[in-house]
């Protein structure tokens, strides 16, 4: 497994309920890479993103197919080990009275919460672990406290360590600072810089050039489920492409290995 790719998309066609959200897409993204994948709402990024996570599926055709880490099946448990998913879209399935650590530990059955007869394989490892990973996480003191009572970043933190239960080599991130201020913001990216650091692969969609951190090499510009760049950083993100991206004079300046966007 060592040198296949992360995720690999060949003539795929993927729709989201009703609506056709790819068609034909063409995409390899491989292991060991830091990937953002950029566009403005409703280009396909987090349709992307949950195909790779298999949320959703592939249509099944000729010479077409979707294959993550080499396989085209993947039991969703075994996945998890492999990749860690964080979004907005998972944060808002549990409950307010969801409590920290048990957001954490459902990381270990790919659950939202842990209910039922889940609670009887919870081990004292199983919590152990989780414990630390919330300390890890600056969420000591709050184990036990329900997610009403956290702040915004403090539950994206939270959902944060679900994703490193398993300490996957992948992280994927889907738009990571929505619903978050400025100071939970730099605060979120800086432990995304960090996982990054620490040899994680980070793969994550957003619309804000901010967002992208000096370690992301890669940048993929998809619009109306099309990729219409790809490659190095220093030459995607440039003010002609992002124009003809967002349909909007933009500029672009870079600071310190930050990309920023401003109205040209």
């Amino acid at each position: 497994m060592a040198g296949t790719p992360l995720i690999e998309f060949h003539n795929a066609e993927i729709w989201r309920g009703s609506t056709r959200v790819f068609d034909n897409l063409n995409l390899a993204i491989g292991r060991k890479e830091q990937v953002a994948i950029l566009g403005p709402n409703g280009c396909g990024k987090t349709t992307l993103l949950k195909t790779v996570n298999r949320e959703l599926y592939p249509v099944v055709k000729d010479d077409s197919w979707v294959r993550v880490l080499g396989r085209r099946r993947w039991n969703v448990w075994e996945l998890r080990r492999h990749i860690g998913v964080v979004s907005h879209d998972l944060q808002q399935r549990y409950t307010p009275t969801t409590r920290a650590i048990d957001v954490v530990m459902s990381g270990y059955f790919a659950s939202v919460g842990v209910h039922g007869t889940m609670e009887r394989n919870v081990t004292r490892e199983h919590r152990s672990a989780a414990r630390g990973i919330l300390d890890e996480l600056g969420l000591a003191g709050l184990h036990d406290a329900a997610l009403r009572h956290l702040s915004t970043g403090q539950q994206r933190r939270v959902l944060l360590g679900r994703a490193l239960v398993h300490r996957p080599e992948t992280l994927v991130f889907d738009e990571p600072t929505a619903g978050l201020d400025l100071a939970a913001s730099f605060d979120y990216l800086q432990r995304i810089r960090r996982l990054a650091a620490g040899g994680h692969s980070i793969v994550f969609s957003t619309h804000h050039l901010g967002e992208i951190p000096p370690v992301v090499s890669r940048v993929v510009l998809l619009a109306e489920g099309k990729v219409v760049a790809d490659g190095d950083k220093a030459g995607v993100l440039t003010g002609k492409r992002l124009s003809s991206l967002y349909r909007v004079p933009v500029r672009v300046t870079e600071v310190d290995g930050y990309y920023l966007a401003s109205p040209a």
